[in-house]
């Protein structure tokens, strides 16, 4: 039966472009003005740089997300496009404008802006058990950038699950910190939970990973912990796994590196791929997003993907 499904991966998530800023000598502070070096305007949003490099390493990816009518709007389903993306379903609204990041860099760190915009107009009514039954596996991410879909996750991925799809869910940063989507309820029907570590931390109030997952492993699935150059942790719901980063001297940016490492596992996961593949697969995507600036540079063809795991990681794709 999933042979027959039209797309490997149904995405739901926000759209939003990105605006960077790179090159600063000191970082922003308030009542001050410095100057950047560089600005890029780009595909921006975790789940849009997720689907675009997810369908660049080979997947076939359709999305579902809501956009304004403006010129942000055919930036985003353009680029989506070019990649291989399906855009069919996604949604324009006159009410709202795309929504847009502004991102600033300094060193390894950057601090970001997010106008959300149309994608808070995203609900539930929007997802169909049609769209759905197109997919084998579907993914969401960036539950608390969007507010008409936060209320009901549970539900969305209950109907998944019930709909025969597998799931996997990378919840991002709570802008608010308040974290209030109930794991408990919601893991249950997750089969890849991709938190970094600090949103895993802040979720369960702990103060390490393995204390973490030792807090949800009762009713978790699989969960896959990003945590930047220090590797991954995975909890494959037996025992906890460790992968170490592929490092690199001549990061650009970090910019859509955790979106590109989900990239990697669930492009393997959803190939019915080992665990121990998909996480290492995992760890080298996320390392290539590094070598380019913003989440999608890196990934702009397969060949320039496997250039760059084969020139600067030495491994062969």
């Amino acid at each position: 039966m999933k042979g027959q499904k039209k797309f490997n991966v149904l995405v739901v998530g926000e759209l939003n472009i990105d605006l960077i800023l790179n090159g600063m000598e000191v970082f922003p502070e308030l009542g001050k003005e410095i100057l950047a070096k560089e600005m890029i305007v780009t595909l921006g949003s975790s789940s849009a740089i997720f689907a675009n490099n997810l369908s660049i390493l080979g997947s076939k990816v359709s999305y579902i997300g809501k956009v304004g009518r403006d010129n942000f709007a055919d930036q985003i389903c353009s680029s989506l496009k070019k990649s291989g993306v399906d855009t069919g379903n996604i949604l324009q609204t006159s009410e709202f404008m795309t929504g847009l990041t502004v991102a600033m860099n300094y060193d390894n760190h950057r601090a970001m802006v997010t106008y959300p915009g149309a994608m808070n107009d995203l609900r539930i009514a929007d997802i169909s058990d049609e769209v759905l039954q197109s997919a084998s596996h579907m993914h969401l991410s960036s539950v608390f950038l969007q507010e008409g879909i936060k209320p009901h996750v549970i539900q969305v991925f209950k109907k998944a699950k019930d709909l025969g799809l597998t799931t996997s869910f990378d919840p991002q940063w709570d802008p608010h910190e308040k974290w209030d989507v109930d794991l408990k309820a919601l893991l249950p029907f997750v089969d890849v939970f991709l938190p970094n570590k600090s949103e895993l931390l802040q979720f369960t109030d702990c103060q390490t990973i393995e204390a973490a997952l030792e807090s949800i492993k009762s009713f978790c699935n699989i969960v896959v912990v990003k945590n930047g150059t220090e590797g991954a942790v995975m909890w494959d719901s037996n025992k906890i796994r460790y992968q170490n980063a592929f490092l690199n001297e001549a990061v650009v940016d970090a910019i859509g590196a955790g979106d590109s490492f989900n990239s990697g596992f669930i492009h393997k996961f959803s190939n019915h791929n080992p665990l121990s593949e998909c996480l290492e697969f995992a760890a080298l995507t996320g390392a290539i997003n590094t070598m380019g600036a913003g989440g999608t540079s890196a990934f702009e063809t397969l060949d320039k993907v496997k250039s760059i795991a084969k020139n600067r990681f030495n491994y062969s794709i």
